[in-house]
């Protein structure tokens, strides 16, 4: 069997200090442990692929560490921490509320929490997906996580609050966890790309974060992904292949076009990209998106919005320099109208096509008026 350990789970964090993009809740989380303010039931909610599970475990292996250090950190020495590092912890208790959300599993769950801990002060009891839980579960669930034994503490995770009765979410504190931002996931992709002895271009890990959405798991797993293409040297193109994504050239070829009124390069063009199979939709999306970025570099203020690297993001100012602000608030109006209609129409690629001439068709028709 191979040795391979996929980059999530390798790199996956193992101290406060090491959670990507959610400072404001670590710095919370230790500061209730420091002043042992603890509370008795929390709840986690974000996105996938936040760390909304790891900062469960971490909170959970601190609280029951026995020598923690100045920084509010776990030992990794002590007894407690050696058996939560080799998965043999019988203080932390995990339940996947999706198979099981049943009264009977809260039940089972309601018995357990009744015995103490056999080493450190806390039982922990993380409960994810915790909104896939029927209604019956919650009531059975409420009273428990109103009046938990004093060694019971819960953390409870989710994607989507809004599915959780109003009585459990009144009995937890509540933290939001963000989306990663891109440039922190390009940040740690390129420490996980130094340890893995691996080259990058800065460009392709945007890529990757782009696609990624915020999700630093997302993100590992697509890197893997790209590892496996590439080799030890992911390059742009070899991201943009692996990953089907239109190269940006394609958009700032296409407002050149536009720009100068060529209608007939525009249409060659965009065959060139369905030939390539690239999906029509997705394109209009694509050039929506480029007309957004370019109409927020036309601001030092607005520039920060941008989510691209150094270099794509010098060419964009350059392009945003020659581009007329009208041009650009009626190719958003364009864009935005052909991709609602997108789906209603019959003949997609002439959908597209008369997009594509209506964008070329803007500074002519603002000179004729």
């Amino acid at each position: 069997m191979s040795d391979f350990i996929v980059s999530a789970r390798k790199y996956r964090p193992a101290t406060f200090d090491t959670v990507v993009g959610q400072l404001n809740i670590t710095a919370t989380l230790k500061n209730s442990i420091k002043n042992n303010h603890l509370g008795q039931a929390y709840l986690f909610c974000g996105p996938r692929g936040v760390g909304k599970t790891t900062c469960a475990r971490i909170f959970a292996k601190t609280i029951n560490c026995q020598n923690l250090s100045p920084e509010t950190e776990a030992c990794d020495q002590c007894e407690s921490c050696k058996s939560f590092n080799e998965l043999a912890s019988f203080n932390i208790h995990e339940l996947d509320a999706a198979s099981n959300n049943s009264v009977e599993d809260i039940r089972t769950l309601i018995e357990q929490v009744r015995i103490p801990p056999q080493i450190g002060k806390y039982s922990v009891y993380i409960i994810d997906e915790v909104h896939m839980l029927s209604t019956s579960a919650f009531n059975a669930f409420l009273k428990t996580l109103e009046e938990p034994p004093r060694h019971a503490l819960f953390i409870l995770a989710t994607t989507e609050k809004h599915k959780i009765l109003p009585t459990i979410l009144s009995r937890c504190q509540i933290f939001d966890f963000n989306r990663i931002k891109v440039e922190d996931t390009v940040n740690y992709l390129g420490y996980v790309a130094k340890k893995e002895e691996v080259s990058v271009e800065v460009e392709a890990l945007n890529v990757i974060a782009l696609k990624a959405d915020g999700a630093m798991r997302d993100a590992l797993s697509i890197f893997d992904q790209i590892v496996s293409f590439c080799g030890n040297s992911i390059t742009y193109k070899g991201t943009i292949e692996n990953l089907n994504v239109l190269d940006y050239d394609y958009y700032f070829k296409l407002v050149d076009a536009f720009l100068e009124g060529n209608y007939v390069q525009c249409l060659m063009t965009f065959d060139e990209i369905l030939d390539s199979g690239f999906d029509g939709h997705n394109f209009l999306v694509g050039i929506s998106e480029h007309f957004r970025d370019l109409l927020v570099c036309k601001d030092p203020i607005t520039i920060q919005l941008m989510e691209v690297g150094a270099s794509i993001r010098e060419k964009y100012k350059a392009q945003a320099q020659k581009t007329p602000v009208d041009f650009l608030y009626s190719a958003l109006e364009i864009g935005s109208r052909s991709d609602i209609n997108y789906k209603a129409s019959k003949n997609k690629r002439l959908h597209v096509e008369l997009a594509l001439l209506q964008f070329s068709n803007i500074i002519k028709k603002k000179m004729t008026n």
